[in-house]
Order: C-alpha cells, then structure tokens, then sequence
C-alpha cells in the first residue's frame, strides 16, 4: 500500500507536521510493505531545512524525516513554494528533494491513500 502524506504548515507552531509524521512512522514500523511518501507545500517546505535546534524534551522534525527516509519514505518539496519563500536555493536535510506539482499528481494518481495535514 502507498500512503502520501501532503503537509501544508509550518514545522512548528502547529503540531500537524509533527502528527502527520508519527503517523508515518507508525506505517513504517507496523505495516513493512507501506510505502510512505511526503510531500511539502506552502509554508511546510520549510521543514526540510536542517540544523533545526529544538528545546530538550520537544520533537524535531528534522530527526522525524531522517527516520522516515532511513526506512525507504520519500520526501519531496514544492519548488514554487520554496521559491515563493526565498528558499529554493538553500541547502535541504539530506534525502529531501525539489519537486514540482506534476510529481505531486502523479504521486496522487498512484497512491492507495492520500492524507492532507
């Protein structure tokens, strides 16, 4: 089963990113022929920036990816957003990729389940 996942929000602030992400991670772990991908939009492209310091005790989201992505996951970001963000060019947590709205529809197209966060 594919299973994509489709964040909108910023990392932090919200805790969607962060429920998106332990839902992915449980699929991962519990259902070992899940496919998990992850695609980022609008102010959620941000979390694929690295170095994300967070206070003792509180998830980071940064460390949520790279366990998504040890465990075969893909995660993928909009280029316009980045680009509307004045992002595109900055350096993504390794695994991460620049995307485009076709790879999110066709990712759409051949998805079992698709969960908007």
């Amino acid at each position: 089963m594919t299973v994509l996942f489709i964040l909108n929000d910023a990392p932090y602030g919200s805790e969607k990113a962060y429920n998106a992400l332990r839902l992915a991670m449980k699929l991962q772990q519990e259902q070992a022929d899940a496919e998990v991908r992850v695609f980022l939009m609008a102010d959620a492209v941000t979390a694929a920036l690295p170095n994300q310091t967070t206070p003792q005790g509180y998830y980071n989201i940064e460390r949520m990816f790279k366990a998504v992505i040890g465990k075969g996951g893909q995660i993928k970001i909009c280029g316009t957003c980045a680009e509307g963000r004045g992002i595109q060019a900055l350096k993504l947590i390794e695994g991460v990729e620049t995307s485009t709205i076709s790879q999110l529809a066709l990712w759409v197209m051949n998805s079992d389940k698709v969960l908007t966060f």
